[in-house]
């Protein structure tokens, strides 16, 4: 588990480091590209405009030109001395045409309007009327009219009588061409951006549709000035756009003034980004993934030892000296694993020599305490042997002799199998292969060999799988202990005791309930210490100590699971070895 949280926090890392990488690439590119892409809109509004100043002025002076020419013809000066007003209307449609513009207009000398024509038609001679009278007033080559929805710059040209100097006046002739649809597109394809024809609060003519031409409109500053709305980001309806204005005249005299309004597409121009943003996500999320799964190749690498490692370190914590361990390479987690098991083997070997030298010294202590239970064993013996040499003893008497001295040489002899074990190592053991629950029935057996606790309730149960490799006259020995002890404190009648079985992963659990008083408070922390005994007539106090040491040696453990006045339960722990092999290595590591 160690491992694998170590690489989770590899592969969080890397998703977290990758996606902050990625979005802010994003952020980056998103910021950038629209900050060029507004230079590179304000650099092509200020191109469209001189785009169009260069256009208009070859319009103008084209125009110019072409009314100078038609002024100085002859049959235009010969027409206009006739003074009436129909002939010079015919004959004015001629001249329309021959000039190509939208616009002509004829006048005599006093500015009274003589003629007409104007494309499309609908202009009435009287409106022409009062537009002229205000040109004449007015020291310009050119002029703005706006009549009837429509929109002309008109260029008027004075007819001279003789050579012009003489400033002989017959009349007057104006030329216009109108800002129409055709010009809005014509302009706007010079300027590759949209343009509006603003003329004081309406719009003449414009690329744009009507619904943003009412929120320009609205939004647009009435006043004039170059650079209204220049570079500014104006949204018309759904779309961003970067404008601009230029005057093409002035307000004067109460005359509304006439600006060209060019603007460009934000939105279309950065349009591209959401493609390259919808890439560089790709691009983020292929890179995430492959860091992901790169970081978890190379992090397995580098936890798999880890993993092994704290396999090993859990192992030792639970008493296993013989888990292996593979150091591979020369990097620093090997040198650590090298020198664990290093360590391990240390520990083990000075655990045992600390066993083995308390074992000793406990029982250089407990000498004076079993010379003394000897003493009385043999003093017993001895004065029972005394009676046995008197003649005048009867067959009743000579027997319950004998039994007392049975009873004396079998204490002695537990005391003395009892110190034995407690002295032996752990390579005394002899494992086999078998089932423990044989060695349960056959403590049992011995159990009700002894007629008082026949009476007794044994109940056995198992989980599981309870076979594996075991010293098995030892375990039983251990299981008899218990039982020994559980039968000497339950009740006479309604004594019980159960024992289960049951297989917890590569260990066997075995509980040894009674129903008995519980264990005193006095020896209940030094319950499997030696010679420890407490309301026993002829206890030896070595009985829970040999079966802590027997379990021990087996790797296991033994402890008092829960002890008050309902009863006592024991829980023995062993580790199981189901195979030959692994019993091999156990029993040499042991």
């Amino acid at each position: 588990m160690g491992g694998i949280r170590l690489r989770t926090k590899f592969l969080l890392s890397m998703v977290v480091v990758s996606a902050a990488l990625t979005f802010t690439t994003l952020l980056v590119v998103r910021h950038t590209v629209q900050k060029q892409v507004r230079l590179g809109i304000e650099r092509d509004l200020q191109n469209s405009v001189s785009a169009f100043h260069n256009f208009q002025k070859q319009r103008e002076g084209t125009l110019e030109r072409s009314a100078a020419l038609l002024a100085d013809l002859p049959n235009v000066r010969a027409l206009m001395t006739t003074s009436d007003a129909p002939t010079i209307q015919d004959a004015s449609r001629d001249l329309w045409h021959l000039s190509g513009s939208d616009l002509l207009l004829l006048a005599d000398s006093s500015g009274q309007v003589m003629a007409l024509q104007t494309t499309p038609t609908g202009i009435t001679v009287r409106e022409a009327q009062d537009f002229f009278s205000q040109v004449l007033g007015r020291d310009a080559s050119r002029h703005w009219w706006y009549v009837e929805g429509h929109l002309y710059q008109v260029f008027p040209q004075a007819i001279y009588f003789g050579p012009a100097s003489e400033q002989r006046v017959l009349g007057y002739l104006g030329l216009g061409y109108e800002i129409d649809d055709r010009v809005a597109r014509d302009v706007s394809g010079v300027a590759a951006s949209e343009v509006v024809f603003r003329y004081g609060d309406s719009i003449v003519r414009s690329t744009l549709q009507p619904s943003q031409e009412a929120e320009l409109l609205r939004i647009a500053p009435r006043g004039t000035g170059r650079g209204a709305l220049q570079a500014d980001p104006v949204r018309l309806g759904e779309e961003r756009f970067l404008a601009t204005s230029v005057d093409l005249a002035s307000s004067s005299a109460g005359a509304p003034a006439l600006s060209l309004w060019v603007l460009k597409s934000f939105d279309q121009a950065t349009a591209f980004l959401r493609s390259l943003n919808e890439l560089l996500l790709a691009l983020g999320l292929t890179a995430v993934l492959a860091g992901s799964l790169l970081v978890f190749l190379i992090s397995h690498t580098f936890t798999r030892p880890l993993e092994n490692l704290v396999a090993g370190v859990r192992a030792l914590e639970q008493g296993d000296y013989a888990y292996p361990l593979h150091a591979k390479g020369g990097d620093e987690v090997a040198e650590v694993t090298v020198a664990f098991d290093r360590m391990r083997t240390s520990l083990q070997k000075t655990q045992r020599e600390l066993l083995d030298a308390e074992r000793l010294a406990t029982i250089g202590r407990m000498a004076s305490s079993v010379s003394h239970d000897l003493r009385h064993s043999l003093a017993a013996i001895m004065a029972n042997a005394e009676f046995l040499c008197e003649s005048d003893l009867n067959a009743s008497q000579r027997e319950e002799l004998y039994a007392e001295i049975r009873i004396a040489v079998s204490q002695m002899t537990d005391l003395i199998e009892s110190l034995l074990e407690f002295s032996r190592t752990r390579e005394s053991l002899r494992p086999a292969y078998g089932d423990v629950q044989s060695a349960v029935e056959q403590a049992i057996q011995t159990v009700k060999v002894h007629p008082e606790y026949q009476r007794i309730r044994i109940a056995v149960s198992s989980d599981g799988s309870t076979e594996g490799w075991f010293d098995f006259k030892k375990l039983e020995r251990a299981l008899l202990n218990l039982l020994l002890n559980a039968c000497e404190v339950v009740p006479a009648d309604g004594g019980k005791i159960e024992i289960a079985l049951r297989r917890d992963g590569e260990k066997l659990e075995i509980r040894i309930a009674d129903n008995g008083p519980g264990i005193a408070d006095a020896v209940r922390d030094r319950l499997f210490e030696p010679f420890v005994s407490h309301g026993k007539e002829n206890g030896t106090g070595m009985g829970l100590t040999v079966v802590q040491k027997i379990v021990q040696d087996h790797g296991g453990d033994v402890l008092v699971e829960r002890t008050s006045a309902g009863g006592t339960t024991f829980r023995l722990t062993l580790p199981m070895i189901p195979s030959p092999e692994k019993a091999l290595a156990t029993k040499n590591a042991l």
